[in-house]
Order: C-alpha cells, then sequence, then structure tokens
C-alpha cells in the first residue's frame, strides 16, 4: 500500500484542484466537472489499469519491472542481434526522466499535505513554509536508518488512508448521487467538443491523477505482480474513485471548496486527524519515491550507467539499500524546489512532463517486447499500441504547455542526468577498447612470468574489467616488485542481464597452469557486488580462499587530455571527472581493508 500506491494516492490533495485553479484554469460548471471526473476515471482504467496491471507487467524481466529492467530483458531475449543504440537511449532517457520525476514527487506531496493547515487555519499560512522544509529535511536524514523499522506500518496507515478517503467521497456522493453519471465517458467527450483548447490545456492537471503509474511496473520485483493487481481493483481505484467523486459532488454544491475540496470534504470534527493522516500519507509517498531512485541506482550502476557509488545495505532483506550521494542530491533539489516554487498549485506546474515523458517511453520499449519477443498478432497489437500511444501523446502535449511555467525543470534535471549517463557509458567503453587494444595475452605473459619471477606464498587476485588480456595491476606489479605469488587470479565480475544469478553458477573459472586462473564472477543487476562472500564458495586445486593469505590488487585509472579524443573534448572532461570521483572499487566489491593494493596508472583514450 505505501511502497506501491503512496504517489498516486497523494493525487487527490491537488489533482482536481489544479484543472480549475491551476495554470489553465476550467470554468467551474457542471459540464467541466463532469468532463474532469469522467477523464481521470477512464485515464485511471486505460493507463494504469489496462496499460500497466495487466499488459507491462507481463513483460517482467524474471519478476523486475521498470524501464531498465525491461531494457535489460529486450537485450537479453532478442537473440537475433543485439537491439541498437536507439531502444538504449530511450531506456536510458526514461530512466534520467525518473529522476527529475522522483525530486518533484516529494516536494508537491508534502506540501499539498502540509497546506491543509493554512486551509483549515488561515492565520497559520506563515507556518507551511517551515513545516515542508523541516520536514523534508527530517525525511532525507532518516533514509541513513533505512525503511525497514517503519516498512510495517506502511500498510496500516495507508490501508486508514484509503479506507478513509473513500468514506469522504462516499459521504458527499451520497449528498448528490447524481454526480456518478460522470463515470460515463461520453461526459470527457462532451467536455472536448464544447471547449476543445481549455479541454486540452486541463489534461496538463489531470494527469496527475495518474502519476506514480510507473512506479506500480517499477516496484513489481518487491511485491509480485498479482498482490499488486489485487490491491489496486478492490482497494485503491475504487477509493480514488469515490473520493474524485466525492469532490466533484462538492464543488457542484459549493464553488468556495475550490480552495482545497479533498480537505474540506471532511467535517469540522474531523479535520486535524485529516490533515494528520494526508501528511503521513504524503510523507509515505515521499519515502517510497526516494528509496526507487536508491533501487534504480543500483540498477544503472549494475549495468554501466553511473559510476560506482557508495551504497549501504541498512538490513539483510534484499533492496534494502542507502546511496548517501543521491540522498543528498535529491534532498538539495527538492528543498530548493520548495523555496522556489511556494506553493504546490506552482509546483505542479513542473509535474507531468516527466511523468507522461517516461510513460510515451514505456509504450516504444512495449511495442518492441509485442512484436520482437511476444510475436503478438499485429492487428490487436497494433491498436493497442494506438490506444496507448494516442493517450500518452495527448497528456504529453497538454504537458508541454506547462514547459514556460515550470515544466522546463524536469526536463533540464532529465537531460542533465541523460548526459551524465550516457556519457559514463560511452566513456566505459572506450576506457575498455583502450585497455583491450593495448593488453598481452594471458598465456603468453604466464609463460615468460613463470620463469622470470620469484613466487611468493598466498593467494593475489588482480581485478581486471575485461576477460581477456593482463590487467595493468599485474605488469605494473611484475615491473616494480618483481615477484608473483603461488596463486594468481586474475578476477573480473559481470554483471548480468537478470536480476539475480543462480549461486551455482556464480563463478567460472578457467585453469592456466603454473597456478594461474581466471575467474569470471557473475551477479544479477540487483544483487550486492559481495566479492569476498563469492569466494568463500569457490576453491581452486581443491583449496578454499582463506581471506587472511589472500591479497587484492586494484587499478586506478587517470585520464589524460587526448589531442585527439574519441568523443567531445567537453565529454571527455566529464568523463574524466566522474571517473576521478566514483567510489573505490575496494568499497563497492566490499573488499577486506586490509587486504588491498592499489596501483595507478594514466591512460590517454
Amino acid at each position: 500500500m505505501g511502497v506501491v500506491f503512496g504517489d498516486i494516492g497523494t493525487s487527490p490533495l491537488y489533482a482536481l484542484r489544479d484543472t480549475f485553479a491551476g495554470r489553465h484554469p476550467l470554468p467551474l460548471d457542471s459540464l467541466h466537472i463532469h468532463g474532469i471526473v469522467s477523464l481521470m476515471f477512464w485515464s485511471m482504467l486505460i493507463m494504469v489499469t489496462l496499460k500497466y496491471m495487466i499488459v507491462l507487467m507481463r513483460a517482467d524481466n524474471r519478476g523486475e519491472g521498470g524501464s531498465l529492467a525491461l531494457l535489460a530483458l529486450i537485450n537479453r531475449e532478442a537473440t537475433e542481434k543485439r537491439w541498437g543504440h536507439g531502444v538504449i537511449l530511450l531506456g536510458v532517457f526514461a530512466t534520467a526522466l525518473f529522476y527529475g520525476d522522483s525530486m518533484i514527487t516529494p516536494a508537491v506531496s508534502v506540501m499539498g499535505a502540509i497546506e491543509g493547515v493554512a486551509v483549515y487555519r488561515p492565520e497559520l499560512h506563515y507556518a507551511v513554509m517551515p513545516l515542508v522544509v523541516a520536514i523534508l529535511i527530517g525525511l532525507f536524514l532518516f533514509q541513513a536508518r533505512g525503511t525497514e523499522r517503519v516498512a510495517a506500518f506502511f500498510g496500516p496507515i495507508m490501508l486508514c488512508y484509503f479506507a478513509t478517503i473513500a468514506v469522504l467521497g462516499l459521504v458527499s456522493v451520497i449528498g448528490n448521487p447524481r454526480v456518478i453519471v460522470a463515470l460515463s465517458p461520453h461526459h470527457a467527450v462532451a467536455m472536448f467538443m464544447a471547449d476543445p483548447w481549455r479541454g486540452f490545456l486541463a489534461m496538463g492537471a489531470a494527469v496527475l491523477a495518474v502519476t506514480g503509474a510507473e512506479a506500480l511496473y517499477a516496484d513489481m520485483g518487491h511485491f509480485g505482480r498479482i498482490p499488486i493487481r489485487m490491491s489496486w481493483l478492490t482497494l485503491v481505484l475504487p477509493a480514488l474513485v469515490l473520493n474524485y467523486l466525492g469532490q466533484a459532488a462538492l464543488l457542484l454544491r459549493n464553488p468556495a471548496a475550490l480552495e482545497s475540496p479533498f480537505y474540506l470534504l471532511a467535517p469540522h470534527w474531523f479535520q486535524w486527524p485529516l490533515l494528520i493522516l494526508a501528511s503521513l500519507a504524503a510523507i509515505i509517498a515521499s519515502q517510497a519515491v526516494i528509496s526507487g531512485a536508491f533501487s534504480v541506482t543500483q540498477q544503472a550502476i549494475q549495468l554501466g550507467f553511473i559510476p560506482r557509488l557508495a551504497i549501504r545495505h541498512t538490513s539483510k532483506a534484499a533492496g534494502q539499500i542507502y546511496i548517501p550521494s543521491v540522498n543528498q542530491a535529491l534532498m538539495i533539489a527538492v528543498i530548493i524546489l520548495v523555496l522556489v516554487f511556494q506553493r504546490s498549485t506552482n509546483l505542479t506546474a513542473t509535474y507531468g512532463v516527466a511523468v507522461t515523458g517516461a510513460m510515451l517511453i514505456d509504450n516504444l520499449l512495449l511495442a518492441v517486447v509485442l512484436f520482437r519477443l511476444w510475436h503478438w498478432n499485429p492487428v490487436p497489437a497494433a491498436a493497442l499500441l494506438a490506444l496507448f500511444f494516442a493517450v500518452d501523446a495527448l497528456y504529453l502535449g497538454a504537458n508541454l504547455t506547462k514547459v514556460p511555467d515550470g515544466g522546463w525543470v524536469p526536463l533540464l534535471m532529465g537531460g542533465v542526468i541523460f548526459v551524465l549517463l550516457t556519457t559514463w557509458s560511452r566513456g566505459r567503453q572506450l576506457l575498455r577498447k583502450h585497455m583491450a587494444a593495448t593488453g598481452i595475452p594471458l598465456e603468453v605473459f604466464t609463460k615468460s612470468a613463470h620463469s622470470s619471477a620469484t613466487r611468493v606464498p598466498g593467494t593475489a587476485v588482480f581485478m581486471a574489467s575485461a576477460t581477456a588480456g593482463v590487467p595493468s595491476a599485474l605488469l605494473h606489479n611484475m615491473k616494480h616488485n618483481k615477484v608473483l605469488h603461488e596463486r594468481v587470479v586474475l578476477m573480473t565480475v559481470q554483471i548480468e542481464d537478470t536480476p539475480v544469478v543462480d549461486p551455482a553458477s556464480r563463478a567460472v573459472v578457467r585453469d592456466f597452469g603454473n597456478g594461474f586462473y581466471r575467474m569470471t564472477l557473475r551477479f544479477g543487476f540487483l544483487e550486492g557486488t559481495d566479492v569476498p562472500a563469492a569466494l568463500r564458495e569457490v576453491a581452486l586445486g581443491g583449496q578454499p580462499f582463506d581471506m587472511m593469505r589472500t591479497s587484492f590488487f586494484l587499478s586506478r585509472q587517470t585520464l589524460l587530455p587526448s589531442d585527439k579524443p574519441a568523443m567531445a573534448q567537453w565529454r571527455e572532461r566529464l568523463f574524466a571527472w566522474m571517473l576521478r570521483n566514483s567510489a573505490s572499487a575496494m568499497e563497492f566489491f566490499r573488499l577486506p581493508t586490509n587486504r588491498v593494493v592499489e596501483l595507478g596508472s594514466q591512460i590517454r583514450m
């Protein structure tokens, strides 16, 4: 309830209000009220229920969902060829847009909830901003402790929240039962026929009712598709529909309630409890998005789109991680957004562009899955995709009209992050290509090194990014120390296109004789790369690894400017900066600090 539906569940705080009080307000009459509620209801049915719940959740990468997981699935299953550069860029750009969304969601959710203070007590309006900032700072500081301790409370709080908004909506609907006719699709059609331009512009605010839909797919790996579908169909969707109908009925009775139709649904005696409950729901929604940013970052690191970052596992449960640098960056961005935009109505102008952009990209990736992986009949597949593309394109077009009013914020954030991700991926490819071109075949090296170096007791593990050639750390060690250990292991860590790798196939070892081995350790893109733990399950020549007799040798490259760079000079400098600031391989691979030797080298690409 909390992790998956926190974002979409807090949309009633501002979604309906902003269609009539936002940047492009609609007239507050029965035609437009019925039309917008109809539009929101059918958008939830088409975009959330049909697209994500029924279709996209079938496209899982061994249980995992999300844009990067879908991209990895396409790369793994499309055996006739590796999918082109364009498909990869689409998946990366969807990920970049997700980061933009993860910055806006905590700001708009918490601000929308706390603004209830000013609704109930206008004289306390001055306290809203300090409260919002204080709550957000506390929320981000709490991340270091992990979410496991409070996870048990997420479900009950959100269950109480959804039940509450459903009851409040139902009571309001009973006072004006004719509002139920708004569920008919002809009301949305009638609104667009009578007022097409303003109806189109209002879609930029109406899309707020489905923000968080992409999170349902991304969180599939944590809970499975069946629990998510059941929760949505039996509780979340009915609660949201009842609340939107209740807000519509309230506005038809009392147009002055537009100040905050969500909070003014509550009777006087329940106003402050509703404020507390809605604030807790907003905090949980923000917590879920932040945790999602950590998970997506871990996937991006494992798939080679982000430099190594320090990752802390806050519990033994899978997915319970904390990434300090991401947490700090998100906190700074969210606080800046709050201070600059001041009100949730202003901030919702930035909301929607990133969400609808990511949804449209999911359609493109889904098209590849339907036609190339599942081999669906072209007629129903094309009809289904045409429906999804039509709806998402209309919503994206409406949200693009908000670009001058703040919609540029997530686009700018997404663009910057996209440049960072693609620069790192391209730089790594060039760096590996350069190192492979200058490498020495291991077969040649073992024959000459065995007879020309002194052998010393113990095991030396040389970490290598490539599965061929001799790593530079081994060459430097031979050049300067002129010794070799009894067992020399050239180790490469590979991240597979699957979330989890079978432990039985974790390690692949090849014996080159004379105490030389090449080992490949395979991890899934959602697994932690704990090298010492993996080595405890491996034996070389019948002997297990003894960490107290094993030394790990790492290479650290320093990139020097090239006269003829393989990519634009500014991107090469950006890659060099990212390389310098990436986390140490020692920390990333969880190597024992007292058993590591690091050797540096300078490279011109």
